[in-house]
């Protein structure tokens, strides 16, 4: 089976967002108290603690706007955390979800829908890459299935 990389969010960004910088609508993080289980740091790829600060704030994981560029709500830890590292398996946190929305996107970040699914988590590192095997696919997204909220990029190893 071909190696995948699992990419959060780049640190300088998390780390403008803990600043209080704007978030993709130009305001500021929201800050509030974790309630734990539901609430995936997209920077550590970890789940906020209970009883934590956590910022939500919407984000683009886009460089450039464009009708396939969408926006949504994320979580990140209000403090300071390390950057999943990209060589590391897929996050414990998608373990405890059933199914997890899957869908790939060509290098003109356009949605390749051929590569689209829902997936269940226990078959998830197989799926990615079975769907990174199609050429047309650049990379893939990791989404919520219930909520269709952004968790991460998935690129060829």
């Amino acid at each position: 089976m071909r190696k995948l990389r699992i990419i959060a969010m780049p640190t300088q960004q998390a780390r403008a967002y803990q600043r209080g910088e704007p978030d993709a609508n130009g305001q500021p993080p929201e800050r509030h108290v974790s309630s734990g289980g539901g609430n995936p740091c997209r920077h550590c790829l970890e789940t906020i603690e209970e009883g934590a600060e956590k910022l939500v704030l919407a984000y683009r994981p886009f460089d450039n706007i464009q009708p396939y560029a969408e926006l949504g709500p994320i979580f990140l830890h209000g403090r300071s955390c390390e950057r999943h590292d990209e060589t590391r398996d897929l996050p414990e946190m998608f373990s405890r979800w059933g199914t997890v929305l899957v869908r790939g996107y060509g290098q003109d970040n356009r949605i390749q829908y051929q590569a689209a699914q829902t997936v269940p988590v226990k078959e998830l590192t197989k799926k990615c890459a079975d769907m990174l095997e199609d050429s047309q696919v650049a990379y893939l997204h990791i989404r919520t299935s219930q909520y269709n909220c952004y968790q991460c990029r998935v690129e060829r190893g």
